[in-house]
This record gives structure tokens, sequence and C-alpha cells, in this order.
């Protein structure tokens, strides 16, 4: 999928924090954020609750590359590492993930978190594979 595109599936909740779809292909993944006054905590850098969420995102996309029948990647687990604050309003942080491992069903990943050549987090990922978007509904 071509960078600068929409997500592959909507969700408002990104859209309400201005993550930034690059691109996703052959088990990679990037996005992007500008950080604003609103993603801080109460230090005034970067929340790791968006930190989080974007690594999460670009995991699942990651794996999702790799399945074209997938319509979704739902998180299984993950663990996150952070290494240093993560900027402040203004600054531009990209995250990237790549799918190093899949089955039918799962999908292994890991992700970095960057402004500019700072690497500010890294994770890794179990994401299951759902082939229907009605999953919502059976709940």
């Amino acid at each position: 999928m071509a960078a600068g595109a929409a997500f592959p599936t909507e969700i408002p909740f990104l859209s309400e924090l201005g993550v930034e779809f690059l691109g996703m292909d052959c088990g990679r993944a990037r996005i992007a954020l500008t950080l604003e006054p609103r993603h801080m905590n109460s230090w005034q850098v970067t929340h790791g609750g968006v930190v989080m969420t974007l690594l999460d995102v670009v995991m699942s996309l990651a794996g999702r590359s790799l399945d074209p029948q997938s319509r979704a990647g739902v998180t299984v687990e993950m663990k996150t590492s952070f290494l240093q604050p993560a900027g402040t309003p203004g600054r531009r942080i990209v995250a990237s993930g790549h799918a190093f491992h899949r089955s039918t069903t799962m999908c292994f990943c890991e992700a970095e978190l960057h402004d500019g050549d700072r690497l500010l987090a890294k994770a890794m990922g179990t994401f299951k594979y759902l082939k229907r978007l009605d999953v919502a509904d059976k709940l």
C-alpha cells in the first residue's frame, strides 16, 4: 500500500490522535504522528499510551500485510520497552513494524519508535488474524 494512503480500515481512535499511515507491504509497515499538546503527559513529554498505541498499530499492520484475506490483526500479547522520553509538541515520531514469523492464524511482530535518529521505544507482540469485520457483533 502506498505511502500517504488512507488506513486500510477506518479507525476513529487513530484519526482522533492524528496518526498518519505511511504504508505497509511484505511484512513491514510505517506510521507517523506529529506531536501536539494533547499527546503529552503531566511531565510534558509524550504519554506512554500514545507510544504503545503507535507500536501496537504498526505491528498489526505489518502482520496484516502478509495475509491479504485478513481484515484485522487483534493483539494477543504485547511487551514494550520505553528507552527514552518520546518527544514534545511539534516533533514528528515514526513507528516501523516488522512481522518476523506467522502461522495460519497468528503473527509475531516487532516494532520501533523513532524521533529522527533517536530510538524511543521497542515492542514485540503476537497478533491473531481475523477474517471478518463482524467480530464485535458476536461479543
